[in-house]
């Protein structure tokens, strides 16, 4: 099997967008959480602590998803300046850890994905019980 230097600059443009998407995520959360400890200085309702436990937990899946990405984008261009001085077979093994740092990385971000949909489905369970409740109320 032949590498050439072009394929791994392939995952450079498409693992700056993940880096990019992960770090919008981890601002997002980060605001989220700060507002949530405001909120929760003031009422100390469990719930607001229960959120801030997922959204911390969160932001460690976060923090790892983007030492992954970081990681596979050094390894790609480490891979780059090892094909570029002609030591091809340890290009190619290189290039092999940067695709599995990439892809821990877009798992970590899957895992993250269900842990944020699971989320809102049970802040969003509260509403769909009082509304439900009031359905039943005006019957």
């Amino acid at each position: 099997m032949t590498l050439h230097i072009e394929t791994p600059a392939l995952l450079f443009s498409a693992t700056s967008l993940i880096l990019l998407a992960y770090t919008n995520r981890f601002l997002t959360v980060a605001t989220i959480v700060r507002g949530l400890k405001k909120v929760y200085k003031e009422k100390e309702n469990r719930m607001i602590l229960l959120e801030i436990k997922n959204l911390n937990r969160r932001l460690t899946l976060i923090r790892f998803m983007q030492m992954s990405g970081v990681l596979s984008l050094f390894l790609s261009v480490f891979t780059m300046l090892v094909l570029f001085l002609d030591y091809q077979l340890t290009g190619i093994y290189l290039f092999g850890f940067s695709l599995l740092a990439l892809l821990t990385s877009l798992a970590l971000c899957f895992w993250e994905i269900n842990i944020s949909v699971d989320a809102l489905r049970l802040h969003l369970s509260d509403l769909t019980h009082k509304e439900l409740e009031k359905e039943q109320q005006t019957k």
